[in-house]
Parts: C-alpha cells; structure tokens; sequence
C-alpha cells in the first residue's frame, strides 16, 4: 500500500490575522532614506541638548525639523503617515519656537521613529518564526512520509536506515 502522496497547502493572502494586516499597511518604500533620517534628526536633537540656540539657528532648526517630517511622510504608507501626524505639533509659522519646544518635538519625533523601527524589527522576527514553523512542518511531513516508505522495504531485505536506502 502506498501512502497518500503530499499536497501542497494554500495558503490564502485575504485570511490573514488582524495584526498581519496592519504590518502589511503599515510600509516604508525607501528604509535607507528612512535611516539617515532618523540618524539626523537624533544628531539634531543632541546637538541641542548640548547648546542654547539663538533666533536664527532656533528658525533653522524647526525648518529642518518640518522638512524631514516632509521627507517622512513621502516614504511611509498612509496610516503611517496618519500617525506621525498625530504625534508631531507643528509649529507656528509667525512664531520662532524655544530651545524647549526644539527639544520635545525632536524628541517625539525621535520616539516615533525608534517605535518604528522597533515594530519593524518585531514584525521581521515575527515573520521569521512563522517561516521556521512552516519549514519544520515541511521537514515533518516530508520525514513521515519517507519513514513510511522505508518501512514498507522489500521482504527479507531487514529494515532501512534511512529515507534514502
């Protein structure tokens, strides 16, 4: 008798769990410029920890600031983008912001991007694991398949010692 020969198993892109859904949605397009980005902006923010600025360098400062949520928001998906929004305060174009507002908005800024970054590396190890579950399931079925051809062998022939022999 010969065993039932393996099928493949469908694996079916709409059923997935909520929370694949929202890591799909959730995409960066360009990771490298979203890297320099966030290494910019914590150069940013410890530069003024460091330093009081004047006038000027404080309307530069939030100049950069708004022009590299900008470049954000072109290299993240919409609910991304979404978030980010919700999180940063813009600041007011008439007004020149203090060292403290600098400070708490690069700081959140800085937050949200390590909060993405970590929630990519969690999606990554999750994506990981789900792969090894399916290869060890693979590897299961495949060596139960091969233990019950081997053990079936040819009469007088002994038993095998392997799936190959």
């Amino acid at each position: 008798m010969t065993p039932d020969p393996l099928k493949p198993e469908i694996v079916d892109e709409k059923a997935e769990t909520p929370q694949e859904n929202e890591t799909a949605d959730a995409q960066v397009t360009q990771p490298t410029k979203l890297i320099r980005i966030a290494s910019m902006v914590r150069a940013m923010l410890e530069e003024v920890r460091l330093a009081p600025l004047d006038i000027a360098g404080r309307k530069h400062l939030a100049d950069i600031q708004q022009r590299a949520v900008d470049e954000l928001k072109e290299i993240i998906s919409p609910e991304l983008q979404d978030e980010l929004q919700a999180v940063m305060i813009p600041f007011s174009d008439d007004d020149t912001p203090s060292d403290s507002e600098l400070r708490i908005a690069q700081a959140q800024l800085v937050g949200w991007l390590e909060g993405l970054f970590h929630g990519i590396q969690a999606t990554l190890f999750t994506q990981q694991m789900a792969a090894q579950s399916q290869m060890e399931e693979v590897r299961r079925r495949m060596l139960g398949s091969g233990e019950a051809i081997a053990s079936e062998g040819t009469p007088g022939s002994g038993a095998g010692s392997g799936a190959y022999l």
